[in-house]
């Protein structure tokens, strides 16, 4: 059974990937993209806030700062990664 922390910063990663999911819009599958960026991205930025030993802010064992700019940064990775763009090849007149 998982801790108080784990679930703590569970339910912060998922707060964190479905407000993401709010702003940007889309559809089940990107929310389930967004969710699974904003975990990944959670969970390494806690990781790296511990071997670097950032100490803003912290409840309990758990480095909320680091992993929630962690987070943040998967999240806008996976949006530019998976976003359509209008290519030049697109505006061309088909033969």
């Amino acid at each position: 059974m998982p801790g108080p922390t784990a679930t703590f910063g569970f339910i912060l990663a998922t707060l964190c990937g479905a407000i993401f999911h709010l702003i940007m819009g889309g559809d089940a599958r990107r929310l389930a993209l967004f969710l699974l960026a904003g975990w990944v991205g959670f969970l390494l930025g806690h990781i790296l806030g511990g071997i670097l030993g950032i100490t803003l802010v912290t409840i309990g064992m758990l480095r909320v700062f680091p992993a929630i700019l962690g987070a943040l940064i998967a999240l806008v990775v996976a949006q530019v990664l998976t976003s359509r763009r209008t290519r030049s090849s697109a505006s061309r007149p088909r033969r």
